[in-house]
């Protein structure tokens, strides 16, 4: 099937797919889960307010105060945009996803009796087998400090979310629920405007608070926080072709307005005495400090760019080279796919095993040829101890990958399980 993306077009915009890897071999970048590659477009933007416009945003009189508030601003306009907010005030900027749940995990943690967001003894928490860390621990920590409990959704053999305890889990103890929309690990992606709708309209009836973790489904399809009826979701920038050290929190204003802050010092504040201190409405009473203005520029490019090809275009593409994938691997002796292994609600993320090979030595393996993969447990230990495995071997794909990309890793993979099984 012809693609609707023009990948050469694509990688000529991304400077590192110039460069050669071990042994003069052309980059073949199967690691866009962990992060992705950054166009030109993202580069210039950082490096041109840097070089242009550099000044503390939200402080001083002078042009270059200015300028650097409004393009932090409009940075903050582009997400609000991207993601179908109902206002700006809805975005808040982060280092990363991971201290965005943090964020809200600590936030829920410092909220008084009284408050909507109190956490006591005998509430209960709810995540699922298939979280990162990053949305898993943030929970667990909490849970300690509160005394609430963590349950949890398990993970069928086939890798889709096991709802079937469903109204035993969310009832009206349930006051927190955080869920990744795609797992980096199995690539299923969670509908919850399909399949799972049944569990969006449980969390809502009993009235408890609904995270989304969007880390893996943002960068590569269209995402809607009104549509999905989530009241938080996160995604970092890194994996979306923008910088490291820029994370996006979505809430509903009314809960951000509500929720107290997680970190405390300047720009977060309305009055200050020696005794006391009052905070401002979000987005602000959450981004303590001199913001990271250059990486929200440089997110602001990446969504420009990612808008330009077309999320629905990439996200059709990448279904396609998956399906090929999937095929393909699927044929070689000892490789167990784990997770879905056709395409439906499914993301261009592949993890696997090949008997008597070990997912390490496999991606060094591949790394000979040029091919770029993870190994591991990718931050996902539970996941890895439901599927009884140590590690997987993980390729996934993204704009800048083509159906050449899906032959090299077929054949390395294979090419390289004869070569241990020979040894």
């Amino acid at each position: 099937m012809k693609s609707a993306l023009n990948v050469d077009q694509i990688k000529s915009e991304f400077p590192i797919f110039n460069r050669l890897v071990r042994g003069e071999n052309r980059l073949i970048y199967l690691d866009s889960a962990a992060t992705s590659q950054k166009p030109l477009s993202v580069l210039d933007a950082e490096r041109d307010f840097y070089t242009k416009h550099n000044a503390a945003a939200h402080r001083g009189a002078h042009q270059l105060a200015e300028e650097a508030t409004e393009l932090f601003e409009g940075a903050r306009a582009k997400v609000a945009t991207f993601l179908n907010a109902s206002s700006e005030n809805e975005i808040i900027f982060t280092k990363s996803a991971t201290e965005s749940i943090n964020l809200v995990a600590y936030s829920i943690g410092n909220a008084k009796p009284g408050s909507k967001f109190h956490l006591k003894a005998g509430d209960r928490i709810v995540v699922s087998e298939m979280e990162h860390h990053a949305n898993l621990i943030p929970w667990q920590e909490l849970a300690a400090r509160t005394g609430a409990e963590l349950s949890w959704f398990g993970v069928t053999d086939d890798g889709r979310l096991d709802l079937s305890n469903l109204d035993s889990l969310i009832n009206e103890k349930t006051k927190m629920v955080a869920l990744t929309h795609q797992s980096n690990v199995l690539g299923t992606i969670n509908d919850f405007n399909g399949d799972l709708v049944k569990l969006r309209a449980q969390i809502k009836a009993v009235g408890a608070l609904f995270l989304i973790d969007a880390c893996q489904s943002v960068p590569h399809l269209k995402v809607d926080v009104q549509e999905l009826g989530c009241d938080f979701l996160t995604f970092s920038g890194h994996k979306a072709v923008g910088p490291t050290g820029v994370g996006v929190l979505w809430g509903r204003s009314e809960l951000l307005d509500e929720m107290p802050p997680f970190l405390t010092g300047g720009s977060m504040i309305e009055n200050v005495t020696m005794q006391s201190a009052t905070y401002l409405p979000a987005p602000k009473r959450f981004e303590a400090g001199v913001p990271n203005m250059a990486q929200a520029v440089g997110l602001g490019a990446a969504l420009d760019y990612l808008d330009k090809v077309s999320l629905t275009a990439i996200h059709e593409h990448e279904v396609a080279l998956t399906k090929q994938a999937l095929d393909g691997l699927k044929s070689i002796r000892g490789l167990s796919i784990v997770g879905p292994t056709d395409v439906k609600n499914r993301g261009a993320v592949i993890s696997f095993t090949v008997e008597g090979v070990h997912p390490h030595d496999l991606g060094q393996a591949l790394d000979q040829y040029g091919i770029a993969v993870r190994t591991g447990h990718h931050c996902a230990w539970p996941l890895m101890r439901r599927f009884k495995v140590v590690a997987t071997t993980r390729a996934s794909f993204y704009l800048y990958n083509d159906q050449s990309d899906v032959v090299a890793l077929v054949e390395g993979v294979d090419r390289a399980r004869k070569y241990f099984m020979e040894r």
